[in-house]
């Protein structure tokens, strides 16, 4: 881990519980990143605590220890079937599992019971978590709120809420049921309120003090949105020229680790199968990918079993992943928070990190809004012919099911066989003619 984003407050000077200091050693964490040490010494007196703070800056380890902190120290009753004593909310179901990962890393010895709540997956299971009890309550909205209607679990004895990236709360039009659960909470005075985010727009501000109790506002490093240790690049290709970049790039630069955002599921599809088909294979994080496998996916990225990652910006917030050395945004994204958060994905836990950006005819304008909101322009490189390299034909997708392919000269999806056309055409209608006769 790198020392140079970390201060001289040490953990073990603060007033935690000597359990979540062994944890902590356990760990290899001592030191304190500026959004910890400035957010924790104040939680730690039950002041409440809105923090922004770059990504990959360590807010999950500050409210986790401070909500843990909260609940072994409780004079309140101990914990019963349907009565959470700690709420998160986090907008996507990729970064509730990535808070419940490292709740379960952190608290592993105390006697704290995690539960997670998301959809796309697991529905009889999650609503068996509520036969026992549960402290820390983790979730989506859509599948918290489920649970909740059909009386599950209550409201009444949670003692901490966190809201986690709230602003993408609002970006994806969650925030009706954010405030559905906030105002079945008890009073904010009698609980311990927390707000984190890399951004902290003007509604988010106004959720906190509307549901929040005189909170602390904490900014680290609100006049730099953009990460120093980035070094960026952009590249302006022609739409047909993408890809052939791209694959230029990869084998060119042969990055240890790194991640492909694009703005749409077809892209991503498109993308992969192309990296398939180039021999460089790929996890990818779509709408269009079971769950299951998605979480399986990223696993085997984290791991390091893949070293490219593709995927939409469910993937840019929350998500802590190692030693991821490049971003490529194959499509600049459309907000310069989205361009942040992105490339925040490199360059955490203090190294270094590269972003690379193609401005191409369709985006090229959304480069605008980024320079301006991160007030930097990012350098432009030029494209060399040895950069584009003639792709082979991608490996095709259908269903989320693998197909066979790669290698040799690019097809059209109507000629996958690599025959002549007329014959690849003609056996299809064959087989229907003789599935009407047997019907």
């Amino acid at each position: 881990m790198g020392q140079q984003h970390l201060t001289e407050q040490r953990f073990s000077s603060l007033e935690l519980d000597q359990r979540l200091l062994s944890a902590l050693d356990k760990l290899d964490f001592h030191q304190c990143t500026p959004i910890q040490a400035q957010a924790l010494p104040l939680l730690l007196q039950g002041k409440d605590v809105s923090g922004q703070a770059q990504t990959g800056t360590g807010k999950t380890l500050a409210f986790l220890l401070a909500c843990a902190q909260r609940i072994l120290h409780s004079d309140a009753p101990a914990t019963t079937p349907g009565k959470p004593r700690v709420l998160i909310l986090a907008p996507t179901r990729e970064l509730a599992i990535q808070i419940h990962k490292d709740a379960v890393m952190l608290l592993a010895d105390l006697p704290l019971r995690l539960a997670i709540c998301y959809g796309g997956k697991a529905y009889e299971q999650q609503k068996r978590q509520f036969d026992e009890p549960i402290d820390i309550l983790i979730g989506t909205p859509g599948r918290i709120i489920d649970f909740f209607k059909q009386h599950l679990y209550n409201l009444k004895s949670i003692e901490v809420m966190i809201l986690d990236e709230a602003d993408r709360m609002f970006d994806m039009g969650f925030i009706a049921d954010v405030r559905y659960m906030l105002r079945r909470l008890p009073p904010p005075e009698q609980r311990l309120n927390m707000l984190f985010s890399a951004t902290m727009a003007q509604k988010v501000m106004e959720l906190a003090y509307e549901h929040m109790n005189e909170p602390k506002l904490i900014k680290i490093n609100a006049d730099t949105p953009a990460v120093d240790r980035i070094e960026q690049s952009v590249y302006h290709p022609a739409n047909h020229e993408k890809i052939p970049l791209l694959l230029g790039l990869l084998k060119t630069l042969q990055p240890q680790r790194s991640i492909i955002f694009a703005n749409t599921k077809y892209a991503t599809i498109r993308i992969w199968e192309y990296l398939q088909g180039n021999d460089l294979p790929a996890a990818i994080i779509s709408g269009d990918i079971h769950q299951n496998k998605r979480e399986s996916l990223l696993k085997r990225f984290h791991d390091g079993e893949f070293s490219i990652l593709v995927a939409t910006d469910v993937a840019s917030r929350g998500l802590h992943i190692p030693d991821v050395t490049h971003i490529f945004n194959y499509d600049l994204p459309e907000m310069g928070e989205d361009y942040v958060h992105r490339i925040g994905r490199t360059a955490r836990a203090g190294k270094s990190g590269n972003a690379i950006s193609f401005a191409c005819e369709q985006y090229a304008m959304n480069l605008i809004d980024i320079e301006s909101y991160t007030r930097s322009a990012i350098p432009t490189v030029s494209i060399s012919n040895e950069l584009l390299i003639k792709p082979n034909r991608p490996v095709r997708m259908k269903d989320g099911r693998l197909k066979s392919g790669g290698g040799g000269k690019s097809q059209r999806p109507g000629n996958r066989s690599g025959g002549r056309p007329g014959k690849s055409r003609r056996a299809p209608r064959r087989r229907h003619q003789n599935n009407k006769k047997a019907v």
